[in-house]
């Protein structure tokens, strides 16, 4: 447990104090965003803030990863054992991370509100997720749990969803498939409900409290574990580990939102967005509760979807709208909801799908006692 303390408070301490130079030198670079021209006319105001700050919050829970493990080595002895799970999820949060920082700097470069196409990017996030979920796949431990499985999951892994029914290569395929439609999912939904001041780096942290929590509860209750009722035990592999960049995350984005809070001084940029959402895919995969991610994650799926109720409505009715503007956030600012009641709200809603999710996760291990 004081792992997670000590890598959640090193990463608020880089972000809230390393936050100020990265401002500084983002200004003096002049390194700013760009606004949507269609967007509302309050946002023009925000044109030439700082972008990219996602690179900080990545880069405090790379370090504080890596740092925490040598001091524990430092103060318990013993060798320097991060675990694969752990660093499959940092690739995933950093590879995500490079994807929006690519486009965040083609924005910046070619001073437009556009960065790197469509399919570029789908492009160059497939090639990201096919390395997480192939290598997912290997490293067994001792009692051969790999990171991810071939199971379709819930709470944890459901026996009869089993995508390695035909054999091991086809199961390989289907799960890369599988793994890759969670991870994009993921991380364009952040990138979605990123635009308000706090409300993507707000919720994110609701939502790593719970893998937060929930990784707790399966090292705990972990199989084979001395506390574990083995009815309702657990397999899933280092889940303290993923607990503990849960925490660091937590713990870098609050210090990111002493920053970001309205009126912003800096914006988390596809960098940012793209690396939480990549961040979200790859705990619900390695945690092995798949399927919960929309429950847990649901303001960023119904922030998802408004966007794909608009653009199909729009298309299929000759140019009619459902929404004022997509994504959801922008069509309540539309009906004169102020920015900072909107972000609140939608806190609330992002707050209450996350206990949902909790709650549906507790109650599996309940019913199973």
């Amino acid at each position: 447990m004081i792992t997670l303390l000590i890598g959640a408070g090193m990463s608020l301490l880089i972000t809230i104090v390393g936050m100020k130079y990265f401002i500084n030198y983002l200004v003096k670079k002049s390194y700013g965003q760009f606004v949507r021209d269609d967007g509302p006319q309050e946002h023009h105001t925000k044109r030439g803030t700082p972008t990219m700050g996602g690179a900080l919050i990545v880069l405090s829970v790379v370090f504080s990863y890596f740092a925490t493990h040598l001091l524990m080595v430092l103060v318990r002895g013993g060798g320097f054992h991060p675990t694969a799970s752990g660093m499959l999820l940092l690739f995933l949060m950093a590879g995500m991370g490079f994807v929006g920082f690519v486009d965040d700097f083609k924005k910046i470069s070619n001073q437009r509100s556009l960065g790197l196409s469509p399919m570029g990017k789908i492009i160059l996030q497939a090639a990201i997720g096919i390395v997480f979920a192939f290598l997912a796949l290997q490293f067994p431990n001792e009692r051969g749990l790999t990171p991810a499985s071939f199971f379709i999951s819930f709470q944890r892994d459901i026996p009869v969803l089993n995508l390695a029914f035909g054999g091991t290569l086809l199961g390989t395929i289907l799960f890369i498939i599988w793994s890759n439609l969670i991870v994009t999912a993921a991380s364009n939904g952040v990138n979605l409900t990123d635009g308000l001041d706090g409300l993507a780096g707000g919720a994110a942290i609701m939502v790593f409290s719970a893998y937060l929590l929930i990784g707790i509860w399966q090292s705990s209750q972990a199989c084979g574990g001395a506390r574990a009722i083995e009815a309702a035990c657990y397999q899933t592999r280092d889940p303290m580990d993923l607990a503990a960049i849960a925490a660091m995350l937590c713990g870098s984005l609050v210090g990111f939102l002493w920053w970001n809070a309205s009126p912003a001084k800096i914006f988390m940029g596809d960098t940012g967005s793209l690396a939480l959402g990549g961040a979200v895919a790859g705990f619900a995969i390695l945690t092995r509760t798949e399927l919960m991610l929309p429950i847990i994650a649901g303001l960023f799926v119904l922030i998802t979807l408004s966007v794909i109720l608009q653009v199909g409505y729009f298309k299929i009715s000759g140019g009619k709208r459902i929404f004022k503007m997509a994504p959801l956030q922008h069509h309540f600012e539309l009906l004169g909801w102020a920015e900072v009641t909107v972000v609140v709200r939608f806190w609330i809603l992002a707050g209450l799908f996350v206990a949902v999710g909790l709650g549906i996760f507790y109650f599996d291990w309940v019913v199973k006692l």
